[in-house]
C-alpha cells in the first residue's frame, strides 16, 4: 500500500472514531446533562443579580434542606458530603441535591416495586430456613435476617460450583444454556457484543425459535457505552423478550443512580449463575483492558435457584408493569444433592435496609479466626470501618485484596485513602499485581462465605440493586477461601514502608475525595 493510501486510511479511521465519539449515546447524553447544569447555573446567577428576593428565598430553603438532612435517618457518611455541597455552593448546591439527592420526590419513580413473595414457590418446594437455624445456631441471626427483611429463605437440596475465573463460568454457562427446555432468564449490568455475548446470543436465538421462553434484562446506563441505540429491537426480532432497566433519560434526577448491578442467569428454574461477571469479553480475558481480569461466580443447581428466579421476576414485573400470576412454570423440578445450605438474596436502594452491608457485618462479627475479602472498590462508612478494625484488634486474621491495576483512578485513590487506618488496626491489605480484581467475596473461618455482585462501597450498599449468595458449611466456602489465598500469593502487601513512602499530596487529595465517596 502506498504512503498516500496509508495516510488516507488513517484519516478515514480518525474521522470514523471522532464521528462515533461525538454522536454516540453516551456523549450526547453527557452534553445534554451538562447543558442543563449550565442553564441552571445561569438562572441562579441571574436571580442573584436581578431578583434578590427569590435568591434569598432559595438560601432559606437551603437552611431548611440542611435541617431536614440532619433529621433524616440516613447514614451520616452519606449526609455529610451533601451538607458540605449545600453550604459551600448555596443555593446551587440545594438545587443540585433536590435533583440528585436521595429525596422522596426522586425515589417516587421506583418505590412502587412489589416483592414477588418467595412463599408462593413453597407449594412446590419447602424451604430449609428452620433447619439451618436449628442445626447451625451460630448463623441463625444472619439467616433469619435475610428471611425476615429480604424475604429470602435458605435451602438444602442444592449443589454448588465455584468458578475462580470468568472463562470457567462462561464454558459452563454455554453448556447449560444449550440444555434449556422451558425458559431462560438473564439479568446483567453490562452486555457488550464480542466473543462471549455473541456465543450466548446465538444459543438464545436458537432457543427462542424452538419455543423456549427467553427473557433478557440489562441496565440501560451500564450498557450505554457498550450497546448501540435500539439494540433491544434487534433482540426482540429474534423472539427474545427484553427489558432495559430504569431507562436513561438525560435529565437531572437521582433515580438515574438506582442501577441494576445484579448478574443473574436462570435456566429452567433448576440451574442458576451469579457473581461478579458481566457479559463482555474482558470478564473472560478474551480482551485485555487492565491487565489480567480476576473475577468469580457460582452455579447453583436445585431448590436454591428459586431465590434467583424470584428476584428476576420481581424486577421484570416492575419494569413491564405486570404481575406474574402463574409461577408453576418457573418452579424448580430437580432436587440436587445438598452441599451445605445456600441463601441467595438481593439488596434494593428503595427501602431503609442496607441488607448487603448488614450481611457483611454479621459475617465479620461472627468470625472466630479469619475474615478474607476481595473487592474492586473500597469506600467504607464508619460502621464498616469499625467492624473491620474491631475484628482485627480482637485477634481475627482480617485480609482485604484490591486491584493492582484500577479501572477508575479516582475511586482507586479513595480506596487507598482507607489503607492507613485499617492497617494500623491490624487489617492486612493486598493489591492484585497481575491486573484488575473485580470479584466480590467475603469468607469467614471455614464456615460461611458470600459470592455476589456487592462491592465494598457506597454505591453497592446504598444505591444499586445487588445480589449475592450466602453459603453455610458448603464446599464453596473452602474454595472461596483457597481462591483468595491463591490471589494473595499473586499480590503485594501494603505495609508501613509503602504507607510512609506514599506521596503526601496524593494522600491529602484522596482523603478530601473520601469525604465525597458516597457520591462517586
Amino acid at each position: 500500500m502506498k504512503k498516500t493510501e496509508i495516510a488516507q486510511e488513517a484519516r478515514r479511521r480518525v474521522r470514523k472514531s471522532l464521528f462515533s465519539f461525538l454522536f454516540n449515546r453516551l456523549t450526547i447524553s453527557a452534553f445534554l446533562v451538562l447543558l442543563q447544569f449550565a442553564v441552571l447555573l445561569y438562572v441562579l446567577l441571574e436571580l442573584q443579580g436581578r431578583m434578590l428576593h427569590i435568591y434569598q428565598a432559595l438560601q432559606i430553603i437551603s437552611i431548611l434542606v440542611i435541617i431536614w438532612l440532619i433529621r433524616k435517618p440516613d447514614n451520616p457518611a452519606y449526609k455529610i458530603p451533601w451538607i458540605i455541597i449545600i453550604l459551600a455552593f448555596a443555593p446551587f448546591g440545594t438545587l443540585f441535591y433536590l435533583f440528585w439527592g436521595n429525596t422522596p420526590f426522586n425515589r417516587a419513580r421506583l418505590v412502587k416495586i412489589k416483592p414477588l413473595h418467595i412463599d408462593r414457590f413453597e407449594q412446590f418446594c419447602a424451604s430449609d430456613t428452620r433447619s439451618l437455624c436449628t442445626s447451625l445456631p451460630r448463623f441463625r441471626r444472619n439467616c433469619e435476617y435475610l428471611q425476615n427483611i429480604a424475604d429470602m429463605p435458605a435451602w438444602k437440596n442444592t449443589s454448588s460450583e465455584f468458578f475462580s475465573l470468568g472463562e470457567y463460568m462462561f464454558h459452563s454457562m454455554l453448556l447449560e444454556l444449550k440444555k434449556a427446555e422451558r425458559f431462560i432468564f438473564m439479568e446483567y449490568f453490562i452486555i457488550e457484543p464480542g466473543m462471549m455475548w455473541d456465543s450466548i446470543l446465538e444459543i438464545l436465538k436458537e432457543k427462542a425459535a424452538a419455543g423456549v421462553e427467553v427473557r433478557v434484562m440489562y441496565d440501560d446506563v451500564g450498557c450505554m457505552s457498550t450497546l448501540p441505540m435500539g439494540y433491544h429491537k434487534k433482540l426482540e426480532a429474534m423472539g427474545i423478550q427484553v427489558v432495559r432497566f430504569n431507562r436513561f433519560l438525560p435529565t437531572l434526577n437521582t433515580y438515574l443512580n438506582y442501577r441494576d448491578h445484579r448478574k443473574i442467569c436462570v435456566i429452567d428454574g433448576n440451574v442458576g449463575y451469579t457473581g461478579g461477571i458481566n457479559l463482555a469479553d474482558e470478564y473472560i480475558n478474551e480482551k485485555e483492558r487492565f491487565g489480567h481480569w480476576k473475577d468469580s461466580a457460582v452455579k447453583l443447581t436445585g431448590s436454591g435457584v428459586v431465590n434467583l428466579t424470584a428476584l428476576f421476576l420481581q424486577l421484570w414485573d416492575f419494569s413491564v408493569g405486570t404481575e406474574t400470576d402463574d409461577i408453576s412454570h418457573y418452579a424448580p423440578t430437580v432436587l440436587a444433592p445438598s452441599d451445605g445450605y445456600v441463601q441467595a438474596f438481593a439488596d434494593s436502594p428503595l427501602d431503609n435496609f442496607n441488607v448487603s452491608e448488614i450481611v457483611f457485618m454479621n459475617i465479620i462479627s461472627s468470625a472466630t479466626r479469619s475474615v478474607y475479602i476481595t473487592t474492586p472498590y473500597l469506600t467504607l462508612d464508619n460502621e464498616m470501618i469499625t467492624a473491620l478494625c474491631t475484628a482485627a484488634q480482637s485477634g481475627i486474621d482480617v485480609r482485604i485484596v484490591t486491584p493492582g491495576i484500577p479501572d477508575k483512578k479516582t475511586v482507586f485513590a479513595v480506596t487507598r485513602s482507607y489503607y492507613r487506618q485499617l492497617i494500623e488496626a491490624g487489617v492486612r491489605i493486598y493489591e492484585y499485581t497481575p491486573g484488575f480484581l473485580h470479584e466480590k467475596m467475603i469468607v469467614a473461618d471455614h464456615d460461611i462465605a458470600v459470592v455476589g455482585t456487592i462491592n465494598m462501597d457506597f454505591r453497592s450498599f446504598y444505591l444499586h440493586f445487588e445480589c449475592g449468595t450466602v453459603f453455610y458449611r458448603s464446599s464453596v466456602v473452602d474454595k472461596v477461601r483457597d481462591d483468595i489465598l491463591e490471589t494473595i500469593g499473586k499480590s503485594h502487601e501494603i505495609d508501613k514502608q509503602w504507607l510512609d513512602s506514599y506521596p503526601w499530596i496524593k494522600s491529602i487529595g484522596a482523603s478530601l475525595l473520601s469525604l465525597f465517596a458516597p457520591l462517586l
